[in-house]
């Protein structure tokens, strides 16, 4: 009776902070997109939504949060396929999650001298003889500086997986005949794959609402949904359409995260 009534205790707070920080800021938001900007209730928000403009903006958002998970995923598979394989993985490891701690503002910025007109990517474009290009203010620069920053997420996940998979399966196939490729394609991604869901799951979602990214480093070329919630609550200062936007990016994350989750499986 004590451990079921101490444990009860340890719950409330962890269930005050649910409460608090994230079941009333969602009730706050889908409370706002019932009102238009003059303050009226109104379902006009969510007629706007299913307008061009807006549905354009909800596929752009998808395409660049697509974009950025798969690039992440193609560099971020074999990186830590080869970590798995080094000395001091551990070190190494830590070396490519340390520029996470970074602020992403200041990396923004530093991109930003990276790629500016007189950055170091424009000073060996000319070395090399290609001569200056219009680098920052692009999709190219927006998606590059996107997988830069989301690449850690990718990796830590897959890394794990692929760190807890048991080499005696792989001596097995090897024994068996199989090749490298059959190895893998049989063996060694399918029992990574929750890794690899785990790690798009943490990329794409974030992905979707980028919005200081395209700012600084897009130019407000990129259009994403993130970019719109802010544009709405603090220069239209339409907090109607701001939440209203929320409310359909909530309800895209949470079916991102039930179709990307993982399932325990009954032994």
């Amino acid at each position: 009776m004590e451990n079921k009534l101490t444990r009860s205790l340890y719950r409330i707070p962890y269930l005050l902070w649910i409460l608090l920080f994230v079941i009333v800021p969602i009730l706050l938001v889908l409370y706002y997109s019932f009102f238009d900007i003059e303050g009226n209730f109104s379902f006009i928000n969510y007629q706007k939504f299913f307008t061009p403009v807006y549905l354009k903006m909800t596929i752009s958002s998808f395409w660049y949060a697509f974009l950025i998970t798969a690039i992440s995923l193609l560099i971020s598979y074999p990186t830590a396929y080869l970590l798995t394989k080094t000395r001091h993985k551990q070190l190494w490891l830590l070396l490519i999650i340390v520029p996470s701690w970074i602020n992403l503002l200041l990396k923004a910025y530093a991109f930003i001298g990276i790629f500016g007109t007189y950055g170091a990517a424009n000073s060996f474009l000319k070395m090399i003889g290609i001569g200056s290009r219009q680098i920052l203010f692009t999709d190219f620069s927006f998606v590059f500086v996107s997988v830069y920053i989301f690449i850690p997420f990718m990796i830590l996940p897959i890394f794990n997986a692929l760190d807890e998979l048991n080499p005696t399966l792989l001596d097995a196939a090897s024994d068996l005949g199989a090749s490298k490729w059959t190895t893998f394609r049989r063996i060694i991604f399918p029992l990574t794959i929750d890794g690899v869901k785990s790690g798009c799951q943490v990329v794409f979602i974030p992905a979707l609402s980028l919005f200081m990214l395209t700012r600084l480093i897009a130019g407000n070329r990129v259009i994403t949904l993130g970019t719109s919630i802010e544009q709405h609550f603090l220069v239209t200062q339409d907090w109607g359409m701001g939440s209203t936007i929320a409310v359909f990016l909530i309800i895209i994350m949470v079916l991102i995260m039930l179709v990307t989750g993982t399932r325990k499986r009954g032994v």
